[in-house]
């Protein structure tokens, strides 16, 4: 059992890293210094609360303490000392919850602000999105990389080159005026897209599902909805969080090992979450301007509206898979529509279309891809071939609880 302390610094991190990150950057305009400071503010916590218990606000005890390390880095530094004025000009004027912009309340939530100031156009949409999860959501280096299918030192470049740019160019970080706020839509959608992922289906570690993760980017699309109700891809994002999102207690058993969508128990399933889902989807698709996100909840709801594993309309997710394709051309989007075709028109049909895409290349060391292709060999009955799928995958993949399901898939070929 994880120490009380622990545990505490460990829910403080999940929920107040991305806070703490933006106020210093904010009062310092360096975003290197601001991580640093952060980070040595949760080491410091561990130490100070247990001696002295954790504080009633764990908040604002590390921000203020990110902020003293920011001020004593500074002083050390002759470079420093014109920043250190600036700084201390901005504590007189700010408490230690400071964040808000009263000019700008055109954005209701202080998480939601600090993604849109992130998010800023002059960035590349992938290092805007890269940068935000690193900075407000805490994913580590080697997770964001996970996310865009690079390599992690690729990634760390280019999240530093994303830093070097802001830095250089005088990008302002600042909350912008709500007729700007569209443009930054995008990667905003992006940046709530991966942070759920990321809570559905952790890239690393352990724990295959992180609830925390997805249930605030659950909560950060429902206050973008409100603030957008004329965009129907935050709709359709908002949509696809909830129809996925509904099956969360059904996708591990009470060893914690994965449960695939075939033999989940459906009667666990969230009926009010999957109603509300394929309303607020219905809804959104009647204006007809569909999006890569609409479409993505229109699969879900495939899924999650079939009463028994049988009654899925596979033929209709490959359209969908298609359609989406078009939209938005992915490798990993090609893989899922070849999966719905050997569903729908039978495993031969779905592994010629996995075995070209294995050709290219292009998802070379992603594990899905030999999983899927285990799979359509033994329905098959290519057994040998399957089982050599089988344990690719498994080296591949990088969570405890996939780990064991390609085990067990693999123990079962006999």
């Amino acid at each position: 059992m994880t120490p009380p302390v622990e545990a505490a610094v460990d829910r403080a991190f999940r929920e107040e890293w991305g806070q703490v990150v933006a106020t210093l950057i904010r009062w310092t305009g360096d975003w290197d210094l601001a991580e640093e400071c952060a980070q040595d503010a949760f080491a410091q916590a561990l130490r100070t609360w247990r001696r002295d218990g954790v504080p009633r606000r764990p908040g604002a005890w590390l921000t203020t303490a990110a902020r003293n390390r920011a001020v004593d880095l500074l002083r050390r530094e002759a470079t420093g000392a014109a920043k250190l004025r600036e700084v201390a000009g901005v504590l007189r004027t700010d408490d230690d919850d400071a964040g808000d912009e009263p000019d700008v309340p055109d954005v209701p939530d202080d998480r939601l602000r600090l993604i849109f100031t992130c998010c800023h156009p002059a960035l590349a949409l992938e290092a805007r999105v890269a940068l935000t999860l690193r900075t407000l959501a805490g994913l580590g280096t080697t997770e964001i990389a996970r996310a865009f299918l690079v390599g992690e030192q690729a990634m760390a470049k280019r999240l530093a080159r994303a830093k070097q740019k802001i830095r250089h160019a005088g990008i302002p970080y600042r909350v912008p005026p709500a007729h700007l706020l569209p443009e930054r839509l995008p990667a905003v959608l992006a940046v709530l897209y991966l942070l759920f992922n990321e809570g559905y289906s952790a890239t690393a570690g352990a724990d295959l599902v992180r609830h925390d993760l997805a249930a605030e980017a659950i909560r950060l699309a429902r206050v973008l909805v409100r603030l957008m109700p004329d965009e129907p891809e935050a709709a359709g994002l908002l949509a696809l969080m909830l129809l996925h999102h509904a099956r969360r207690a059904a996708r591990l058993d009470e060893a914690g090992d994965l449960v695939v969508l075939e033999d989940q128990d459906r009667g666990r399933w969230d009926a009010g979450l999957i109603a509300e889902g394929v309303a607020l989807l219905d809804g959104t698709l009647r204006r007809g301007r569909p999006g890569s996100y609409q479409v993505q909840a229109a699969i879900a709801a495939c899924h999650a509206t079939a009463a028994r594993p049988e009654d899925t309309d596979w033929a209709q997710i490959a359209v969908l898979y298609a359609r989406l394709a078009r939209l938005v051309p992915s490798p990993v989007v090609e893989l899922n529509r070849a999966v719905a075709v050997g569903m729908a028109h039978g495993p031969a049909a779905g592994l010629a279309l996995v075995d070209a895409l294995r050709e290219t290349g292009a998802l070379a060391g992603y594990h899905l891809l030999p999983a899927a292709r285990a799979d359509l060999l033994r329905r098959l009955g290519r057994t040998a071939e399957a089982a050599g799928a089988y344990r690719e995958a498994a080296e591949l993949a990088a969570t405890d609880a996939e780990r064991r399901y390609l085990a067990r898939r693999l123990a079962a070929l006999g």
